[in-house]
């Protein structure tokens, strides 16, 4: 016990936290273990690291759930409410009026987002996404079919990024 102890403090010394959910991830999802984490890098940029947490580290689609990002380039909300947008194009959804609500809805939550900013999305699986920054919550999107494809750009069999699907689903 000593020297776990020991190792902590040199760890925690040397700037290396051990990874763990945020509080915001431990008020919403009750046991909250990782699922897995992966980075996500588009062309040669390392854009965020990834992780999913869920109950006992068990993901299930249909109970509560979170997704935290963090982010390793400089980004504007803007352009993350557009990606977003993007990618659940890409999976199909095609409803433009809705996609524009949810487009206006997300440039409002999103901050911009720098080296040191952790973005949390909770599913809880009551049709209301729940968003912090860190601790801090930043906005709600209440509707089913937002909080499905939302999380869909991720966790979707669909996703344009399918290696870090199998990561966050604790594959390799």
């Amino acid at each position: 016990m000593r020297n776990v102890v020991r190792t902590v403090c040199l760890l925690a010394m040397i700037g290396v936290t051990p990874a763990h959910a945020s509080d915001a991830i431990k008020q919403h999802i009750p046991n909250a273990e990782k699922v897995g984490e992966g980075r996500f890098t588009f062309m040669l940029w390392d854009l965020y690291d990834a992780a999913l947490y869920a109950p006992n580290g068990r993901w299930d689609a249909d109970q509560p759930y979170a997704l935290q990002l963090s982010y390793l380039r400089n980004l504007s909300g803007q352009k993350i409410a557009d990606k977003s947008i993007e990618e659940m194009r890409k999976q199909g959804f095609n409803d433009e009026i809705t996609l524009a609500d949810w487009h206006a809805q997300m440039v409002e939550i999103f901050p911009d987002v720098d080296k040191e900013t952790h973005l949390t999305s909770i599913y809880r699986g009551n049709g209301e996404t729940i968003f912090f920054n860190g601790s801090t919550e930043i906005g709600r999107v209440k509707s089913r079919e937002f909080e499905k494809r939302f999380f869909d750009i991720w966790l979707s069999q669909k996703t344009s990024a399918p290696s870090l699907r199998a990561e966050l689903l604790g594959g390799s």
